[in-house]
């Protein structure tokens, strides 16, 4: 037996870089674990929908009929079914005007069919009085002696002056669209970073409706969708009462008594024209 002989001082330094090196490399492998699991995170908020009403494969207006829609029409806003036969939206700017535009008027315009028939069908079926329940003629009580009551309360707003309720809806309704097209900036800094069509958070979605990204993108499209129905509905409305003189709910009452008589066509085949 040949007696231990002492290590070297270069191989003492070499086992012990070896076992310094051994866990490094583990926790190397730790951390390259940690990091791929992290690439599997949900989605942010930023991330494209996963809805059939976008991109390339989203529906277009006369289905398989439709042929190949415009290139700057890719699926990407709420409410593209790829038809632009004018080229009104070929700039980039002009399209994002026109969408600013027509979400304002669809918010509008359900707004107003809604004012239009609620006060009609309270009063036909469920016995309210309003003075007039019928959308066209009900502001011009607020000329007649008694004024205007809202809902036919007068403890909620009782109207007598034409020239107020101008003011005070151009004052109110102007500042409001103002803030809107500002951005919702306020000089205090409020509102720097809410989009000006869908602001959200906790002042324009307190019910946190559109939290979920999937959620909100669906949202937009029954939004823009409902939106001009009933701007097609707020059309039909004014042709009713220029030529019949009645409200949506009375006309329909009348239509659905009898269809055969009170239709459109027979309003029409009736019209005659005049010198």
């Amino acid at each position: 037996l040949h007696p231990r002989r002492p290590l070297s001082q270069s191989a003492t330094m070499s086992m012990m870089m070896k076992k310094q090196v051994a866990p490094a490399a583990v926790s190397r492998r730790s951390t390259v674990v940690v990091q791929a699991r992290r690439t599997v995170a949900k989605p942010s908020k930023g991330s494209t929908p996963d809805s059939l009403w976008y991109g390339p494969d989203r529906p277009l207006y006369l289905g398989a009929l439709s042929g190949e829609p415009p290139s700057y029409l890719t699926g990407e806003f709420p409410g593209d079914y790829g038809w632009d036969s004018a080229g009104l939206s070929a700039d980039p700017e002009t399209f994002a005007a026109y969408r600013e535009t027509e979400v304002i008027h669809a918010r509008w315009a359900m707004l107003g069919a809604l004012g239009c028939v609620t006060p009609e069908i309270l009063a036909k079926y469920n016995g309210v009085s309003f003075g007039e329940s019928v959308w066209f003629k009900a502001g011009a009580q607020i000329f007649s002696e008694g004024g205007l009551d809202y809902l036919g309360n007068p403890n909620l707003v009782h109207a007598q002056s034409i020239l107020a309720i101008l003011a005070v809806q151009v004052i109110l309704m102007g500042q409001a669209e103002a803030f809107r097209a500002a951005g919702f900036v306020t000089p205090g800094g409020f509102g720097e970073d809410l989009d000006k069509l869908y602001p959200g958070g906790e002042y324009f979605d307190p019910l946190g409706l559109a939290d979920d990204p999937d959620t909100f993108a669906e949202l937009k499209v029954k939004e823009i969708k409902n939106g001009r129905l009933a701007m097609f509905s707020m059309f039909g409305f004014y042709v009713q009462a220029i030529v019949t003189g009645k409200g949506p709910i009375d006309n329909w009452a009348t239509h659905v008594a009898d269809p055969n008589t009170a239709n459109a066509f027979a309003y029409a085949t009736k019209f005659t024209p005049t010198a």
